[in-house]
């Protein structure tokens, strides 16, 4: 099935029939009412796909667009602990939908079956919900009560392969989607929060590849049984730019190649002053360690340097600031982490609705986005949120669903490109212009 009919189906399905069955089983609907789960859903997912900072006021025009009367003080007591339960229910059932574009043309890319990046993200709710969504206290940034979301995205067909919600004082590697999910052959790129030996080792013992940074603390070996517990101690003993087969951890023994470059002093002294900077916020000190190994980029992959030869390793490695990218997208332009409500029902519904409109958003813009790597997704975002209503407005259509998808991929392939940039490169120009694989 066409990837644009798979999109019409998965959005047909899921606001409509999902929603509805899910609606009663969670006793949002209890009785028959002329606002029906799927009606709920579709009201807010499609307002906020418009209008993400729509005022209470705007959601019932959009709710008259599918043929429902209600007020705007109706709506507001719709509110309610079932309600959060009742989106958080179809989100979940939403983000089981496996859809994907078909594989990105960029040779460094296309010698793997995919480019899973993961990251993790913060959204701050107000502290009557610290029972529903445990934060990390009020000391922190991040308050009582915060979520935790954890999404992973192949960067070759656009799935988004994985999106959790977790309390926000869960740790990034207890976040982490199960590396039991990637398929053979694929590459996975992940932050230091989310470094694990054991994960690493799982990816290579099912055929996977990895590439990361690395653990500071993580006993090395060398290729001739050398155990360094100082990785700047190894590093001495290189040249500017290192490629070496290592083994890695005292009781795993992971085999990996061990790649480092020298950054310039400018660079360096960047990355000491952030260094600096968020110790001063977190009340704590820095080692001199720590601020030595400033001077240094380093990696660790167990794809052969066939594969990925360092040159390579230093821009895909770039390629995982891709999901930091989203989720900027999501919290700018999605306002996923904002609520014109103080009310905390409200507050937490808005978020479930938010990210629903943004996994809408991601299936639509695998129908032609994803063909193209030079793709602006913000632009593709003021594209989709044009015909954010008309969607709605056809949704109980197949066909007009399908009309309104078919204008939005003739857009979306002419008008959301990136320029090109020769003194910063985009991504995608340094991707492309990295050597084909042999």
């Amino acid at each position: 099935m066409p990837i644009i009919d798979q999109v019409a189906v998965a959005m047909q399905d899921v606001l409509t029939f999902v929603a509805q069955r899910l609606a009663r089983e969670t006793t949002f609907v209890q009785r028959e009412s002329k606002l029906d789960g799927a009606t709920f859903v579709q009201t807010l997912v499609f307002t906020y796909l418009a209008e993400p900072d729509a005022t209470l006021d705007e959601l019932p025009q959009t709710a008259a667009a599918l043929n429902v009367d209600i007020t705007a003080a109706g709506l507001t007591q719709r509110f309610t602990p079932a309600a959060a339960t009742f989106l958080q229910r179809v989100l979940a059932c939403a983000v089981q939908r496996v859809l994907a574009a078909d594989p990105l043309a960029i040779p460094i890319l296309e010698q793997f079956t995919g480019v899973y990046i993961e990251d993790s993200t913060i959204i701050v709710l107000p502290a009557a919900l610290r029972d529903l969504w445990h934060g990390c206290g009020s000391a922190t940034d991040q308050g009582e009560a915060a979520i935790k979301l954890t999404v992973r995205l192949d960067l070759v067909t656009g799935q988004l392969a994985g999106l959790s919600l977790h309390d926000g004082r869960v740790h990034d590697s207890r976040a982490a989607h199960t590396a039991t999910t990637l398929p053979p052959g694929s590459l996975y790129l992940a932050d230091l929060g989310f470094f694990r030996l054991e994960r690493l080792h799982q990816i290579a013992h099912q055929d996977g590849f990895f590439l990361s940074r690395l653990q500071a603390q993580t006993t090395v070996f060398t290729a001739d049984g050398t155990r360094w517990d100082d990785l700047l101690a190894l590093l001495a003993t290189q040249a500017a730019s290192v490629d070496l087969p290592v083994t890695l951890g005292v009781r795993l023994r992971l085999p990996a190649r061990l790649l480092a470059v020298r950054v310039p002093q400018e660079v360096a002294d960047q990355r000491r002053r952030r260094v600096r900077a968020e110790a001063r916020r977190r009340g704590q000190t820095v080692s001199a360690r720590h601020l030595a190994l400033a001077d240094w980029t380093i990696f660790i992959t167990n794809a052969p340097a066939t594969r990925l030869p360092l040159e390579a390793v230093l821009v895909v490695a770039r390629a995982r600031w891709q999901i930091e990218l989203l989720f900027k997208l999501w919290k700018s332009h999605g306002r996923i982490d904002e609520s014109r409500s103080g009310k905390p029902w409200r507050v937490i519904c808005d978020v479930y609705a938010k990210l629903l409109a943004m996994l809408v958003q991601q299936w639509i813009w695998l129908i032609s986005l994803w063909d193209y790597p030079d793709r602006s997704l913000t632009k593709a975002a003021q594209t989709v949120q044009k015909y954010a209503l008309q969607l709605a407005g056809g949704l109980w259509s197949h066909q007009r669903t399908l009309e309104t998808l078919e204008t939005i991929a003739r857009c979306l392939a002419k008008g959301c490109r990136m320029n090109r940039r020769k003194k910063h490169p985009n991504t995608f120009q340094l991707l492309l212009a990295v050597m084909e694989p042999p």
